[in-house]
């Protein structure tokens, strides 16, 4: 049975009541020259501590609820996916799990329980553990060199103002992703008199200051694409428009090896649950790629349609760097535009320095544009 903090505080006013009288009586007893009473009144009072209502005993439901969200965020990774892909539902909203420690915190304070307060303690660690180096500015002057990455959306309204925002921006390299037919000569224009070089590879692109060589398509097993950009292809277009490309920048510190890639979009299926498989296969796809990448020096640019915490890309986060993890400031959240929560633009690196990472102001996309500056 729940006791309210009234019937605690009538129970221990005569708890006390009791104990005083015992303890008179026990006075009286050793005038009388007896200690036996004594003793029994302490272990009565002993007893009456320990099994009596107090908050260490209040608020059981919110101390497992506590616990059970600190092992929640501890072992993430061993969710298993099998289940509508529940882990990586999880992984993506993973920092958004701290928040619940607030509201716990606010039950076990009204409820004056000492044990959910010390359980909410796990949850706390995990949390900082997990997130804590992303709370502060990591971010270092100079670098050599700028680089923007963009999904421009398939149904971005002015592309023309999006590609005069981007040129706006000072990148030394700019990926888009999710170009349709219809923008690319909008961006194109745009995008010409700031950068002299590009390449366009089905619906990414990449434009650069500075030359570019060896540009090719890199295979993402996109066959069963969905989305915006798919509404108005047939299946053997579908199959054979590429949404990754690997390109070559000629830098003053030598060969930079750029890939821009595109993965599939996560799908809410009623009966299925979460479905990456289109995404799974792609990352999949582009960590073996990058693991045969001979080049040293490696800039990963694009929408990834997950998280770095999520179990999915770790063939790539294996490799890479996260730029915002390293030189960021915050989460730097990118979708969606109007309210972001996650960030699944990412700019992954190896062989380069990392120096700042930041997400530039909105667009007519869905997306908010990521960028970071790297040295060598």
């Amino acid at each position: 049975m729940t006791t309210t903090p009234q019937q605690d505080t009538q129970e221990t006013v005569a708890a006390d009541a009791r104990d005083t009288a015992e303890a008179g009586e026990s006075d009286a007893g050793r005038r009388g020259g007896g200690g036996s009473g004594a003793w029994r009144a302490g272990i009565r009072r002993a007893v009456h501590i320990v099994s009596g209502p107090g908050p260490w005993k209040r608020g059981p439901v919110l101390t497992a609820l506590a616990l059970l969200l600190g092992l929640l965020m501890l072992l993430h990774a061993r969710i298993p996916d099998g289940f509508k892909n529940l882990g990586s539902l999880v992984e993506t909203f993973l920092p958004w799990f701290g928040l619940f420690v607030p509201v716990l915190l606010a039950g076990a304070l009204w409820r004056r329980s000492a044990s959910a307060v010390a359980a909410l303690l796990l949850p706390v660690l995990v949390w900082l553990n997990l997130f804590g180096p992303l709370l502060g500015d990591k971010s270092h002057p100079g670098g050599d060199l700028t680089v923007v990455s963009h999904n421009v959306g398939a149904d971005n309204p002015d592309p023309a103002g999006t590609a005069r925002g981007l040129a706006a921006s000072g990148a030394d390299v700019l990926a888009l992703e999710e170009m349709t037919g219809q923008a690319r000569d909008a961006y194109e224009k745009g995008l010409a008199k700031a950068y002299p070089y590009h390449a366009v590879k089905g619906t990414v692109g990449l434009w650069s200051r500075l030359p570019l060589s060896d540009t090719r398509t890199v295979d993402v097993a996109m066959l069963g694409m969905a989305g915006p950009l798919a509404e108005n292809l047939s299946a053997e277009e579908k199959a054979a428009t590429p949404r990754a490309l690997r390109t070559t920048v000629a830098t003053e510190q030598g060969p930079l090896a750029v890939y821009v890639a595109h993965l599939g979009s996560v799908r809410v299926n009623p009966r299925a649950g979460l479905s990456t498989r289109q995404r799974d296969d792609g990352a999949q796809a582009l960590g073996k790629a990058v693991a045969a990448e001979r080049n040293e020096r490696v800039v990963l640019l694009g929408d990834l349609n997950g998280t770095t915490d999520d179990r999915a890309f770790a063939g790539l986060t294996s490799q890479l760097r996260s730029a915002q993890e390293t030189a960021g400031d915050g989460f730097g959240f990118s979708w969606p535009a109007g309210f972001p929560v996650v960030r699944i633009d990412q700019i992954l690196v190896r062989g380069v320095e990392p120096q700042r990472s930041w997400v530039l102001p909105a667009t007519g996309s869905d997306h908010l544009p990521v960028a970071a500056t790297v040295s060598w």
